[in-house]
């Protein structure tokens, strides 16, 4: 299992999740993304990212509510083809 940030946070980029992460697993490109992403071979299921969320965007990823599901690949895809994820998000949620 691993963490997984969702919907609220597109667009948000608010990085108090990155400063609690002890394994420094929550990456994004400034300027250029719009959602931050958990690696999920890096990260170690510790929870400290999720309380510091401010819009509730990350989840275990056994409790991702159902409808934003589909951000567990999109978070995973990024770390083999950053492009292929960027564009997902903006089908899903265009600027």
């Amino acid at each position: 299992m691993t963490y997984v940030i969702a919907e609220p946070c597109l667009d948000v980029l608010d990085q108090s999740c990155v400063a609690v992460c002890p394994v420094d697993c929550i990456h994004f490109e400034g300027g250029v993304d719009r959602l931050l992403y958990i690696d999920p071979d890096e990260c170690i299921d510790c929870g400290a990212c999720e309380p510091e969320c401010p819009v509730n965007a990350i989840y275990p990823e056994d409790s991702l509510p159902a409808e934003w599901a589909k951000y567990t690949q999109v978070n995973a895809i990024w770390f083999s083809d950053r492009a292929a994820a960027r564009a997902q998000l903006d089908e899903w949620k265009p600027l």
